[in-house]
C-alpha cells in the first residue's frame, strides 16, 4: 500500500472528513483490520485565510511547496492538497516535488463525465467560484460546463464557509439558503453540483436534494485510496 500524504487544516473540519473517509473505503476495500498508510501537515488556517482575503497568492503558495516537501521527506507517495481553493497553486506544488499531486477537480470531473452530464453547478468559496483555476480545468480537460450562482448568492455562500463552516457551525438556516441557490442553478440548466468547498458536505447532503451532488471531498479522498491500492 501506498502512503498518502495530505497537506491539511484548510480546514481541521474538513480534513477531519478527509482522515474518516480514506480509512473508510480502506476497510471496506481490504476488510479486517486494514487502514490507510497516510501522512498528514495541518497546518494553521488563520495566517493562511489571511493570506487569501490579501489576495497574497504568492505567500500561500510558498506555504504550499513547503508543505508538499516535507510530505515528499516524510515518505510520502502523492500529494493531496485538502482544499478546493488552495488548488490555485496546484501547479506550483505538482512542479516542487517528484511526487503526483491528485487534483480534487479532476476526480469530480471523472465522476460527472461518468454519468455523461456536461454542465454543473459550482458551489465554492469565491475564489474558487469566480477564477478561472477551477472552472477553466473542468473546461478545457473534461468539456464540463460550470455554472457559478450570481453575485449575491456567491457573497452569500462565501461567508457562511468562513464565518460559520469552517468553525464547525452547522446551521438549518444556512443549509435552505445553499438549497434555494441549488435550486436556482437547476432551473438554469445545472444537471448536477459541485461542493467544491471541502466543508460544504457538512452542510448539505444528497439526501436534501434530487438532483445530483458532487461530494468534492469524498470524491479527493475515494482517488487518493484508487492511488495507494494501485499497483
Amino acid at each position: 500500500m501506498k502512503t498518502i500524504g495530505i497537506i491539511g487544516g484548510m480546514s481541521w473540519e474538513s480534513s477531519l472528513e478527509y482522515y474518516r473517509i480514506i480509512n473508510q473505503i480502506i476497510r471496506e476495500r481490504l476488510g479486517g483490520l486494514h487502514s490507510a498508510r497516510s501522512l498528514m501537515l495541518s497546518v494553521d488556517f488563520s495566517p493562511i485565510e489571511k493570506m487569501q482575503a490579501d489576495g497574497d497568492w504568492d505567500s500561500a503558495t510558498q506555504e504550499m511547496v513547503q508543505c508538499a516537501k516535507h510530505l515528499e521527506a516524510g515518505g510520502a507517495d502523492c500529494i493531496l492538497i485538502a482544499t478546493n481553493t488552495m488548488h490555485l497553486m496546484f501547479d506550483a506544488v505538482q512542479e516542487a516535488t517528484s511526487l503526483p499531486t491528485l487534483h480534487i477537480a479532476d476526480a469530480a470531473a471523472k465522476k460527472i463525465r461518468s454519468m455523461d452530464l456536461t454542465t454543473v453547478g459550482l458551489l465554492g468559496t469565491q475564489f474558487t467560484m469566480e477564477m478561472d483555476f477551477y472552472t477553466g480545468r473542468l473546461e478545457k480537460k473534461f468539456g464540463i460546463r460550470t455554472l457559478t450562482p450570481d453575485r449575491r448568492d456567491r457573497g452569500m455562500i462565501n461567508q457562511v464557509i468562513y464565518e460559520e463552516l469552517v468553525l464547525g457551525k452547522i446551521k438549518n438556516e444556512s443549509k435552505q439558503r445553499f438549497l434555494r441557490v441549488i435550486g436556482k442553478m437547476q432551473e438554469s440548466g445545472a444537471q448536477g453540483i459541485i461542493l467544491g468547498c471541502t466543508e460544504i458536505p457538512l452542510l448539505v447532503k444528497q439526501g436534501d436534494t434530487s438532483i445530483p451532488l458532487f461530494d468534492t471531498t469524498y470524491l479527493h479522498a475515494e482517488s487518493a485510496v484508487d492511488f495507494a491500492l494501485s499497483a
